[in-house]
């Protein structure tokens, strides 16, 4: 669950995540400062939430989620949901939505 200064929760369905954008890289490897309007949609995030699994399709069991809390992934450019509580900017993903996760 994610819990924000005001003790906002959120907790999310089925096969959704929530993430956490995290910043672009703001300076080129060669030095140049990349400007807010250059700068590309982050596509990487810390996934603070996990929820529970979609049922499959009989209905009778739900199907394993492939991240958990504390994973860093990278995600899909325009899949999910931008949310916004407190100040904070989340994404609410479909776990489908996750291309991979960054070991570093």
């Amino acid at each position: 669950m994610v819990t924000t200064a005001t003790k906002v929760v959120l907790k999310p369905l089925e096969d959704r995540i929530v993430v956490q954008p995290l910043e672009a890289e703001q300076v080129t490897a060669s030095g140049l400062v990349i400007p807010d309007t250059a700068k590309e949609k982050p596509q990487e995030g810390k996934v603070l939430a996990v929820g529970p699994g979609r049922f499959d399709d009989s209905g009778a069991k739900r199907v394993p989620i492939d991240v958990k809390v504390g994973d860093v992934v990278l995600y899909s450019k325009y899949g999910g949901t931008e949310v916004k509580y407190s100040g904070e900017e989340y994404l609410v993903l479909s776990a489908r939505d996750v291309l991979a996760i960054i070991e570093k």
